[in-house]
């Protein structure tokens, strides 16, 4: 009796104690043994893989966010009409880039329904979404390039959510089939795994994953191919747009080669299926990168710069700047000019000398006789001062009106034909009868 109740002590005990080890042996250093078990990843000191890639992440996410916001905020000091039109198809680009590094979260979390749901449908529409405007960006710069005029902004925007509307559909059919048709108990084994196929967005293989971003894929290879024939353009300074999408396609074939080949071979080679998590957080990461460095920096530090037409006409107008030597200049000229006019206002439109109506005399008799007039006579006196005042008068020989050789006055007129008829004879019956003219018949 008593060793049968030893043995049921000695059985019961590791029953007993066994919740405990393992409540003292599940929790990793660097976690909280409150946190959730999915989450350990993120804290887990000895695979220091999580914490490094969070931090990677973390980083990215707060770069791009400020990338988006620097590239919204220079839309009114962009010059180029030509790059303007781009302006949206990069705002769309840069979201996909902060949903990749938002992704990998995703990827450092252990497997669960909706982390392995959000890894097979953004997976693929996220970097579908970057492709997408970079085949879009390519397009508008073979037209750029040969031409200098492309198609408009919300054209090249349309081609990149219609490529982007492919991926989606695929990725939205691909999960209804797995997750819908082969949810039975007694649904088809397929994938290559153990159990039920399509009970758990997880439980798919690594090729499958693969193949079903065939298109990405496609993508990837498109713009890469077309971004060669913007180099051999005729307008050159498109040709660094064309090297900045050509260098980071071929980043991102480096980057999607290595990773495809550790995730569907590698790791099975090495039998260590833990590390396909780690794979696609740092294929996430790493192109994410390549992404913000060879793409999106260059093209804000180039969006806000003038078209060489427009340096052009900049030099071609140099007073068109503001300038505090620009304005004294402007202010200066404009008070010379002022200054001129005002002394051509203060003189007389003829010269000074005040010029008689009767200049056109030449010292020969005229055949009619001037009548002087009463303003005449009033201007007659012994001291003779200058004419303030001059009354033009019409005078008998419209010939001889341009010359001013000579000045004859009304009272010299008189005077002279009273000198002409004392000297007549008086006996004359032909001569000629001095009438006074200051006697009205």
């Amino acid at each position: 009796m008593a060793i049968h109740k030893a043995l049921l002590t000695c059985l019961g005990l590791p029953l007993f104690l066994s919740p405990g080890a393992e409540a003292q042996n599940h929790a990793p250093p660097g976690c909280s043994p409150d946190l959730n078990p999915l989450y350990y990843n993120l804290c887990d000191r000895s695979g220091a893989w999580g914490i490094i890639l969070e931090a990677v992440a973390g980083a990215g996410v707060v770069t791009t966010f400020v990338l988006t916001i620097i590239l919204v905020a220079s839309l009114p000091f962009v010059q180029d009409t030509k790059k303007r039109s781009l302006l949206g198809t990069q705002v769309f680009f840069l979201l996909g880039t902060l949903g990749l590094f938002c992704l990998v979260f995703a990827c450092v979390v252990k497997p669960d329904f909706s982390t392995c749901a959000s890894r097979r449908f953004l997976f693929g529409v996220l970097f579908a979404i970057c492709f997408s405007c970079l085949v879009a960006h390519v397009f508008a710069l073979n037209f750029l390039a040969r031409k200098n005029h492309g198609p408009r902004g919300w054209v090249i925007f349309i081609v990149a959510l219609l490529l982007t509307l492919v991926e989606v559909i695929i990725n939205t059919e691909w999960l209804i089939i797995t997750l819908v048709r082969g949810g039975g108990e007694d649904g088809p084994l397929g994938n290559g795994s153990a159990g039920r196929a399509a009970a758990s967005p997880c439980a798919i293989a690594n090729m499958d994953f693969v193949m079903a971003l065939i298109y990405v894929m496609l993508l990837l290879l498109g713009a890469f191919t077309g971004a060669w024939p913007t180099l051999c353009g005729r307008f050159k300074r498109w040709r660094k747009h064309g090297v900045f999408v050509l260098l980071t396609t071929a980043t991102s074939i480096a980057i999607w080669v290595v990773w495809i080949v550790m995730y569907t071979y590698g790791n099975q080679q090495h039998n260590s299926p833990t590390w396909d998590d780690p794979t696609l957080a740092i294929a996430l990461a790493a192109n994410a990168w390549a992404f913000v460095l060879f793409y999106v920096i260059p093209e804000v530090s180039q969006v806000t710069k003038a078209s060489p037409e427009q340096s052009y006409q900049g030099d071609l107008y140099p007073t068109r700047g503001v300038g505090y030597e620009t304005i004294l200049k402007e202010q200066k000229g404009q008070s010379m000019f002022v200054e001129n006019k005002a002394f051509s206002m203060d003189e007389p439109a003829s010269a000074k000398r005040p010029v008689s109506p009767y200049s056109g005399y030449n010292g020969q008799l005229l055949t009619s006789v001037y009548q002087p007039t009463e303003m005449a006579l009033m201007h007659k006196g012994p001291s003779e001062g200058a004419y303030d005042v001059i009354l033009p008068r019409a005078t008998a020989n419209s010939q001889v009106m341009g010359s001013a050789n000579s000045t004859l006055r009304a009272e010299d007129m008189y005077a002279a034909q009273s000198h002409q008829a004392a000297t007549q004879p008086k006996d004359d019956k032909n001569s000629q009868v001095f009438r006074n003219p200051y006697v009205w018949d």
